[in-house]
């Protein structure tokens, strides 16, 4: 299940459980509207079922997309990605990152990564893992309140990174020149460092995008 607030700002105070998302793009029922999609993310990856029946759902999945398509709204207007309520804001592109700390040099956080994301023997694709590092650096380059675009991103693999287990991310602001934010991130199986990664990010001026 969703897990409230976990991506709010620091500063903006919790809105009480009942009156969640009332008023905001998607309503109160879009954080379960997205934990159903990343748990139908995780059975598609493993599900092989009869011709008769994929046939089936197949249609039902076209079914969905018609269903939705004529409810496309501009980029600004959207939920998903958007709702600094929810665990994930909303999307379902990399894993909920449920943060522990958040401070303008420092933050810890867990993460999970659903059968979605497998390779094989268990392991995590190595292409989710820096999904999980480019949003745990972006939200410390912002902390300042500063916006900040990442420049490069580079990953270094120490060890297998297992799914379907709780893993831990530590991030740091290494060094400030300017505008220019030097970060540096790793990942955790228990003391096991299954991933490393440094980052620049440019906080940007007045008037760009």
């Amino acid at each position: 299940m969703t897990e409230p607030f976990t991506d709010l700002p620091p500063g903006v105070p919790a809105v009480p459980a009942p009156d969640r998302g009332a008023g905001l793009p998607g309503g109160p029922d879009f954080g379960r509207f997205v934990d159903n999609l990343r748990h139908l993310l995780d059975v598609v990856t493993d599900a092989c079922p009869p011709a008769e029946v994929m046939t089936q759902v197949a249609d039902e999945f076209a079914q969905i997309s018609a269903r939705l398509a004529p409810f496309a709204v501009a980029e600004s207007e959207r939920a998903t990605g958007l709702r600094l309520d929810l665990a994930g804001r909303g999307q379902t592109m990399a894993p909920v990152v449920l943060w522990d700390v958040r401070a303008r040099d420092r933050a810890t956080c867990r993460v999970t990564f659903g059968r979605h994301y497998v390779t094989v023997n268990g392991a995590v694709h190595g292409g989710a893992i820096p999904l999980v590092f480019d949003e745990v650096l972006a939200v410390l380059a912002n902390a300042s309140g500063a916006f900040a675009r990442s420049v490069y991103l580079n990953v270094n693999y120490r060890a297998l990174t297992r799914v379907g287990v709780p893993l831990r991310v530590e991030a740091t602001v290494d060094r400030v020149e300017g505008r220019k934010l030097f970060l540096t991130g790793r990942l955790f199986d228990g003391d096991t460092l299954c991933a490393e990664a440094e980052s620049l990010f440019v906080q940007l001026r007045t008037g760009q995008h």
